[in-house]
């Protein structure tokens, strides 16, 4: 690629962000995926072809930074003294964590699509599948969130 690389963070870091919260929660393991994708990417710019899609590419360099952080997380244990109490019930719902309960393909479509902007085309090349699979999948999603939130029918 011949554009200069701190162009293409400038174009496509909030979609790259937006990715990472989706995936691992508005907290710093999503900010840490954010850089990863970028010094992944970075790595990688000399070599990507010139007529690439450059954001379904961080898409998907995202998504599986992201993933890395949630394998780390799950091996990871936390030794506590006591258990804690339950947290009492928010109000309003936390979105994040709604979409975060989403079924695995269901939160992905969901993310890429709406969060990312990308077509299902490309959803469907990133999660594997087609695109009639990914608009499904998106749309059961979003059906169950407006039914999670009561955002009415």
């Amino acid at each position: 690629m011949d554009a200069p690389f701190d162009t293409v963070v400038e174009t496509h870091g909030a979609t790259v962000l937006r990715v990472c919260r989706a995936v691992l929660g508005v907290h710093a393991d999503a900010d840490d995926a954010w850089s990863e994708t970028f010094l992944a990417a970075l790595r990688a710019w000399p070599e990507l072809p010139e007529d690439a899609n450059v954001e379904a590419w961080l898409v998907t360099i995202a998504h599986r930074k992201s993933l890395d952080v949630t394998r780390a997380r799950a091996a990871r244990a936390t030794p506590v003294a006591d258990v804690p109490e339950p947290p009492a019930p928010e109000a309003p719902p936390d979105v994040w964590a709604e979409v975060a309960a989403l079924p695995d393909r269901q939160r992905r479509a969901v993310a890429y699509h709406y969060l990312a902007g990308l077509p299902y085309a490309d959803v469907a090349a990133a999660m594997g599948g087609t695109p009639e699979a990914a608009r499904r999948a998106a749309a059961d999603g979003v059906a169950a969130l407006r039914r999670r939130l009561g955002a009415g029918t």
